[in-house]
Parts: structure tokens; C-alpha cells; sequence
């Protein structure tokens, strides 16, 4: 298994372009003990666009060890294509199981692993230090869940290796000493500073924190609703049966997307200049809109 490792270790450049695809552009990001790995393997025949091995909050301090044995034995059979798909959360900087983590991940990365979730994210100089352990085939994804992360933000965002954002929301409010209302209205500034951020840096659209009841589709329509009008471009999510409603609604109906594809069909037929569609004038925000639409309805179709 080792001499595969070192093998796929050289491809990893002919595959960096297309896990930097994947999640640039994926919606759904399914979280798995990593003590499990019978639900892993159930995990990554779902349609979540990503999936989550945990190894921290979902791992009692005791099974951590095992865990990462367990994980570090699973990943070397998965085959290329799951393998992409996966991603390792870490134990958060300054822990006890932090350095094992990394070094797992290291290993796994020349693997085919697609990279980590660095929780409780606040320090840019931590994030380029675990970037050049982990090597360049490494994607982050840095989890925001205090108030430090959020000051520190704009630095988090450009650091190295870093290709999306995550919003911790639950951890969030404790650090923050909050008590939203069900609404989470409160939290409303912080969720837009991490879309102007994201923006920023050049970073594709950030993932929004999970929906803890999993028997709530309609709190989960709702959650998701929300995170899609604000800009981000995706969801943490903790229970397979959550998938179908976070991809409805990342997916744009027929609809929409048909008259996404008519106001592209009319600036082009104006040659880029004003006009109208639907007795609506339709001008360059609005393409860029429809043109977005129809990014994502593409992936949706990809994923399908």
C-alpha cells in the first residue's frame, strides 16, 4: 500500500485541477465519524458532493487513536474517484491529537485524499505552516467557529492552500456568548462577512453550518434557502437524508433556468448591450446572474 501511496504521490498533479473543480464547486458536504467506516463507505455511495471524515467533535477523546488508525487503513482501498471526494476535519490547533492528525493527513493526502477541514480557524500563520506539512496537494478548508477566526478573517481567507470557508455556527455563538432566536437573525453580519471575504481573496462561495435536526425538512429548506440568498455556495450537513434537500435547492428549477439561458440568448443576440426579457431589462448584473444560474444547474446535471 505504501508503494501506491508513493505512485499516486506523482499523479497528484494531473488530479490537483480536478479536486480544485470539485470543490470549488460542490454544495454538499456530508459529515462520518471517523471511528465508523462502514457509514464512510455509505457516506461516499450517497450524493453528497464531498464527505467528511471527523476527527474531532464526532470522536470521543478516547477513540481518536483508533480512529485515525481505522481511517489511515480505509482510505489506501477507496478508489481514485472517492478518494477525491474526501476530506479529513482535524482536531483544532493546540489539542492533544492535533500532530498525529496532520500527520495522517500527510500520509493520506499522497494518497489521493482531497485534503482537510482545519476547525476553529483564527491563525493565517497556522493555516501556511499546515499547508507546507501537508504538501501542495492538500486542500483547506477553513472552519470559522469563534470570534477570533472572524477578526482574523481576511487573512484566513488568503492563506495558503485554502480554497473555501465554513461557517461554524453552533460554536460560533458560544464563543460569542449568543442566544439566537430560531431565525439565527443575529447572526446574519457574521454570515455576510464571510461571502465579502470569500469574495475578496478570490475564493469560490462559502459553506454554510449544518441543520441540527435532521427529521425538520422544512427548517433544512429554510436554513439552506437562506445560506443560497446570501451567497454561499454550500452546506455543511450531518445525516444523509439531509442531501436531497440541500441539492433542491442549490439546483435551480426548470424555470429558472430557463430564463437564465433566455436573457443569455438575448444579450448575445444584442451583442452584449441592454435589452429585454419578460418585459424586465436585462443588462450585464443580470447575465452575470444567469450565468451563475446555469453554473449551477450544470453541476447539479454533472451530479445526477
Amino acid at each position: 500500500q505504501f508503494l501506491l501511496c508513493r505512485f499516486q504521490f506523482f499523479l497528484a498533479c494531473h488530479r490537483t485541477a480536478a479536486m480544485s473543480d470539485l470543490l470549488r464547486h460542490a454544495c454538499s458536504f456530508l459529515f462520518v465519524p471517523a471511528s465508523r467506516p462502514e457509514r464512510l463507505h455509505k457516506a461516499l455511495a450517497s450524493s453528497a458532493d464531498m464527505v467528511i471524515a471527523d476527527l474531532e467533535d464526532a470522536v470521543a477523546p478516547g477513540d481518536k487513536a483508533s480512529a485515525r488508525t481505522a481511517l489511515a487503513s480505509l482510505v489506501p482501498t477507496l478508489d481514485a474517484a472517492q478518494r477525491t471526494r474526501l476530506l479529513v476535519r482535524i482536531n483544532a490547533a493546540g489539542t492533544a491529537w492535533v500532530d498525529d492528525d496532520v500527520h495522517t493527513v500527510t500520509t493520506l493526502v499522497s494518497c489521493g485524499l482531497a485534503g482537510a477541514v482545519v476547525p476553529k480557524a483564527e491563525s493565517p500563520e497556522y493555516l501556511n505552516q499546515l499547508a507546507q506539512q501537508t504538501g501542495t496537494g492538500c486542500a483547506l478548508v477553513a472552519l470559522i467557529e469563534t470570534v477570533a477566526g472572524m477578526d482574523a478573517l481576511p487573512a484566513l481567507a488568503r492563506a495558503a492552500q485554502v480554497q473555501r470557508l465554513a461557517f461554524g455556527h453552533l460554536d460560533f455563538q458560544v464563543d460569542a456568548g449568543m442566544q439566537c432566536a430560531p431565525d439565527e437573525g443575529e447572526l446574519l453580519p457574521t454570515r455576510m462577512a464571510l461571502v465579502m471575504a470569500s469574495r475578496r481573496a478570490g475564493l469560490p462561495p462559502p459553506i454554510d453550518g449544518v441543520t441540527v435536526d435532521t427529521q425538520d425538512p422544512a427548517r433544512l429548506h429554510s436554513d439552506t434557502a437562506r445560506a443560497l440568498r446570501m451567497g454561499f455556495g454550500g452546506k455543511l450537513c450531518i445525516h444523509p437524508a439531509q442531501l436531497e434537500g440541500v441539492h433542491a435547492v442549490f439546483a435551480p428549477d426548470a424555470l429558472t433556468v430557463e430564463h437564465a439561458q433566455a436573457v443569455v440568448q438575448a444579450m448575445e443576440a444584442a451583442n452584449g448591450g441592454v435589452c429585454v426579457v419578460n418585459s424586465k431589462m436585462v443588462d450585464a448584473p443580470v447575465l452575470h446572474l444567469a450565468q451563475r444560474t446555469l453554473q449551477r444547474h450544470a453541476w447539479a446535471m454533472q451530479r445526477s
